[in-house]
């Protein structure tokens, strides 16, 4: 892992000595240079994250470096280091881009503090960029996204569906997005300006479907007190999705494929048939053939659903997908706003991404939603997973998995668990404290540090907003 780079710039050496001292060099990468002139040449010749600077230096003052800095890569965070007289230029140059500034003289923990975030705040600065250019390579249609080869096939035919006017059934296992795929080849369509009516056929009760679907007119049956339109009907000029069609009665599959047959509706209790122009889509969980051959769903109405069959694969076959699927989750339900979560911690994303996900895209998307309530850090972290997602990458030992591990094995992962959940709650009690935490502990702050890299704690998280 490539250390952050800090260019640290003042003419007094005590100052870049103070910076190469409280900056761990486990930590950071720290360059310094004596005066302004110096630091404009090593900013032509290197890259840089984060720069310290004076204001006032000989050569070129830091107003100049902040500049030229920007001119060269936008996304470098630039700190400013200034005696309590130059306090307003300082607050000034923070309208030209500064990060912060420090007031000399200053507290070895604000100054590392200050950097830390100034790390932090470039990194979510550079996350979102390569997010932004990793987006620009998913095909999305409608708020169907998806860059793995596996939905490939898929979403070719999305796009073929959606040109067109064909019925189509869409098959998948549940959670897999039928329901938004239908939506995309709505939304795309040729139809887009009509409604999109949603059905799910195994939620209406039997004695009431066929009025649903169809309508009824007045004194048809008990209740009936006016005409009232079926959702065929709704749909009118548009697009009707029949979820769980596996789950209509084999009556009402009768009638369903009279009406795709000769594209009108009969009310119930009416003498005569509606015409109605609508594009039906249809969606299953399970196999229609096998559906067919039990005697469970009539085959003519199978083959007069199956004109355009797409079949959307499972996300353990997508998992290329479930990074992006999650931050655009993490943006959809409030993530990314200030003193939200901005992102995943790389341990976070690491057990998204090797969860199975019986539930699918539903059941990823919950996880994301469930995450963010219960996460204050600036990015979500395992722990804020869901227990079954985390623990593939923890998974818990039981008499079956000790067996095949040594008594040092079992030891040691008893052991690095057990200093994760400690620096974790040391940190939350003490909103970050590194210095704190380390006098706690009974250990020097530099070893509290090495601690927390080695088991992914980062102390910035659990720092109080304001």
């Amino acid at each position: 892992m490539t250390l952050p780079r800090v260019l640290v710039c003042d003419d007094k050496e005590n100052y870049t000595k103070l910076f190469q001292r409280i900056l761990p060099d486990d930590r950071f990468e720290v360059v310094t240079a004596g005066d302004g002139a110096r630091a404009l040449g090593l900013l032509a010749a290197s890259e840089f994250d984060v720069i310290v600077t004076d204001i006032r230096m000989p050569g070129a003052d830091g107003l100049t470096v902040l500049r030229q800095a920007h001119a060269r890569d936008p996304d470098i965070e630039v700190i400013l280091m200034t005696a309590y007289a130059t306090v307003p230029a300082a607050v000034s140059a923070m309208r030209e881009g500064a990060f912060d500034y420090l007031a000399k003289p200053f507290e070895p923990d604000e100054a590392l503090l200050v950097v830390e975030r100034a790390v932090e705040r470039r990194r979510l600065r550079q996350q979102a960029r390569d997010l932004r250019l990793a987006l620009e390579g998913i095909h999305q249609i409608d708020k169907l996204v998806a860059k793995s080869p596996a939905m490939a096939p898929a979403l070719a035919l999305i796009q073929r569906a959606a040109a067109g006017d064909a019925t189509v059934l869409l098959a998948g296992e549940s959670g897999t997005g039928k329901e938004v795929a239908a939506r995309a080849i709505h939304a795309s369509g040729t139809r887009h300006d009509g409604r999109f009516v949603a059905v799910n056929c195994g939620a209406i009760p039997e004695a009431l479907i066929e009025s649903e679907l169809f309508g009824h007119v007045k004194g048809s049956f008990t209740g009936a007190a006016t005409d009232h339109r079926g959702l065929f009907e709704e749909a009118e000029a548009g697009t009707i999705f029949l979820d769980e069609i596996s789950e209509l009665p084999l009556a009402m599959q009768v009638k369903l494929n009279r009406v795709l047959q000769e594209r009108a509706v009969r009310r119930v209790g009416a003498s005569h048939e509606h015409p109605v122009d609508v594009r039906v889509i249809a969606a299953t969980n399970r196999d229609l053939r096998a559906q067919v051959a039990a005697g469970h769903f009539r085959e003519d109405l199978f083959y007069r659903l199956n004109v355009l069959p797409i079949v959307l694969p499972p996300l353990r076959e997508r998992r290329e997908d479930i990074p992006v699927l999650a931050a655009v989750f993490l943006e959809r339900h409030g993530g990314g706003r200030p003193g939200r979560p901005q992102g995943f911690t790389a341990e976070s994303l690491s057990a998204l991404v090797r969860h199975d996900w019986p539930g699918n895209v539903r059941e990823l998307e919950n996880a994301v939603e469930r995450a963010l309530a219960v996460s204050d850090g600036r990015r979500i972290e395992l722990e804020a997973l869901p227990d079954e997602v985390a623990q593939t990458l923890r998974p818990r030992l039981t008499r079956s998995t000790e067996i095949h591990l040594t008594y040092r094995e079992v030891v040691d992962l008893a052991r690095d668990r057990a200093s994760r959940e400690y620096l974790i709650a040391l940190m939350r009690e003490l909103g970050g404290n590194v210095t704190e935490g380390a006098r706690r502990a009974g250990m020097e702050r530099e070893s509290m540090h090495r601690l927390l890299k080695r088991y992914g704690v980062r102390s910035e998280e659990f720092k109080q907003r304001t």
